[in-house]
């Protein structure tokens, strides 16, 4: 590289550009929350929707929103790159925000107010349909920018598996998370108000403003940008590896790893920071690196479809190895849905009274999630880290394994929480006619907002860290997956749990006074208990994935991809054998 290319890559990267990449997510999180935390009001008061049918189309649109990521990371690896997903997901999110708040304005999308002792007029399918596309336009655009922002971010570090790039990564994982929290305290008070106080054209109109000013920034800093070049699809890299291996079902892998086969310069673009090394485990896709009589369509070059590298089928292992930890987030958004939906319902029927003149915003009941998640990593990051550090000596003080953990185990604590308030609730209204305060709702937001600082975080990190170096967007849209899953798993709860018990006591009937909204509760404690039951057994038998760096001595190394490099000599088994 020449002395220009070298001066222009130290003006590249870096903390320098986080203004720029933060300020696009921290507008969608700003507009996502902004009216994700009241659209229940706006659904059920507005557009005058039944209580289970709102709370069905918040999570089915959560869901959405959640599941485009993995299209948009594939998408990302595979042609786009990452500034252009970020680019275009920003202005699809945009148009979706602009049509949402036109149909909040104009009379004709949206059904009349309610009429005095009169039934309300529920919305038509006309005004219904212009709803759902502003909302679907959302959650594609949702695609773009949550696929991307996290690993296009960690890209200006250019991670390599070092001690002091852990720390960096640590520090910006914890930063995103953070930047996140700010906006929606944010939005959870300011827009929130509005929404409740002034209109919902402006509750809506403010943050499609803000987002058209985040694409604007974010395109000005692209000279700032270091830009990783997509790798090919990794779709089908995956699909070739299984393709191979039961090609050679029948194959017998050979004792020594080292004849498997292996091509430094034809992974060179998906491995920049080292390949992956053989490992032992799902041995069935080993058979896709035995060469055998027609596998070279020419001297030094395979047909992929019949011999892959075992750097590819480590992308494969490193990948369906990381599947079963991954999965258990999907539970714990499931067990956090209802705060956004029966949650804000319960607030609106409580004892909200500050003042003689002003009642506490139920929407805002969030903030306290958000609130205890800002502290958490405040505290986490400048005395739990550093004091933990000096037992474990290790860069985050804990792994990501262990943060994990705490987070399943503080969230099922949220719903014991919540369950025994409801109760709670119930009991002073149904036996003293009595409401109890809003705040008594506080200690399950509360302690969903410091699973938060711990799970969260910890489950981005870990998606970044255990995927293969090319797939990076993928394995990030990943996180957004399991949120995605969790939702709709929270919407056929919702459906199951009401279809079941409406013929006796309706458990989520629209009047909380009699209905059994703690036994849902207690429910969801159940299903978390498991959970967390079988975290600990995927935990306890992960195999983090080796990687073989090379640095600037002659010999490779191994890194460790938590973040502590053991430098040693590769044996037989582990050594460069290009065919």
């Amino acid at each position: 590289m020449g002395e220009d290319g070298v001066e222009k890559k130290r003006k590249q990267g870096g903390f320098r550009t986080m203004p720029f990449i933060l300020a696009c997510d921290i507008c969608d999180r700003f507009a996502t929350t902004g009216f994700n935390a009241n659209m229940i009001t706006y659904l059920t008061r507005q557009i005058h929707m039944p209580m289970v049918q709102a709370s069905n189309t918040i999570t089915n649109f959560s869901g959405t929103s959640s599941l485009t990521p993995i299209i948009g990371g594939i998408m990302a690896d595979s042609f786009a790159g990452r500034f252009w997903g970020i680019t275009v997901g920003s202005i699809l999110y945009l148009f979706g925000m602009i049509t949402l708040t036109v149909s909040a304005v104009v009379p004709s999308l949206h059904p009349p107010p309610c009429a005095a002792h009169q039934q309300c007029r529920q919305a038509s399918n006309g005004q219904l349909f212009i709803l759902y596309i502003s909302l679907l336009f959302t959650a594609i655009g949702s695609g773009g920018i949550r696929s991307c922002v996290v690993p296009f971010g960690a890209d200006q570090f250019e991670f390599n598996g070092t001690q002091t790039t852990a720390k960096k990564g640590w520090n910006f994982f914890n930063l995103y998370f953070f930047a996140n929290g700010l906006t929606s305290l944010l939005a959870l008070t300011l827009m929130v108000y509005i929404q409740d106080n002034v209109g919902w054209g402006l509750g809506f109109g403010i943050p499609a403003v803000v987002m058209g000013l985040s694409v604007v920034v974010f395109v000005v800093g692209y000279p700032l940008y270091i830009n990783v070049l997509p790798g090919g699809s990794p779709l089908t890299r995956l699909c070739q590896v299984v393709v191979a291996a039961f090609k050679k079902r029948s194959a017998v892998p050979p004792d020594d790893a080292s004849l498997l086969y292996q091509d430094k310069d034809l992974d060179a673009d998906l491995s920049l920071t080292g390949r992956l090394l053989h490992t032992d485990e799902l041995k069935f896709f080993d058979r896709a690196a035995i060469v055998t009589e027609g596998d070279m369509l020419a001297p030094g070059k395979p047909n992929l479809w019949r011999l892959s590298t075992v750097h590819r089928v480590e992308e494969l292992k490193s990948l369906m190895r990381l599947l079963p930890i991954w999965a258990m987030g999907i539970i714990l958004t499931t067990s956090s849905s209802h705060n956004g939906t029966f949650a804000i319902q319960q607030a609106r029927i409580m004892d909200r009274r500050l003042t003689k003149h002003f009642q506490f915003p139920a929407a805002s009941i969030s903030i306290f999630t958000v609130t205890v998640m800002l502290l958490g990593l405040i505290i986490y990051d400048r005395l739990f880290v550093p004091l933990v550090r000096r037992f474990t000596k290790h860069p985050s003080g804990i792994n990501y394994f262990m943060r994990m953990g705490i987070g399943l185990t503080i969230n099922m604590l949220g719903n014991v929480s919540a369950a025994l308030v409801e109760r709670k609730r119930k009991d002073a209204m149904n036996l003293h006619g009595d409401t109890i305060s809003v705040f008594w709702l506080v200690p399950q937001f509360a302690i969903h907002g410091l699973s938060e600082a711990f799970y969260s975080v910890g489950h981005m990190e870990f998606c970044y860290d255990q995927a293969p170096e090319s797939m990076r967007s993928s394995a990030t849209a990943l996180f957004w997956l399991s949120i995605s899953l969790g939702n709709y798993l929270g919407t056929a709860l919702v459906t199951i749990v009401h279809n079941s018990t409406k013929k006796r006591v309706d458990w989520l009937q629209d009047d909380l006074n009699k209905a059994k909204l703690d036994s849902y509760y207690w429910l969801v404690v159940t299903l978390q208990i498991f959970n967390l039951g079988i975290y600990v057994l995927c935990a306890k038998y992960y195999t983090m994935k080796p990687l073989e760096a090379t640095g600037d001595v002659d010999a490779p190394k191994i890194t460790d991809t938590q973040g502590v490099k053991e430098e040693v000599e590769l044996g037989a088994t582990k050594k460069n054998n290009s065919v």
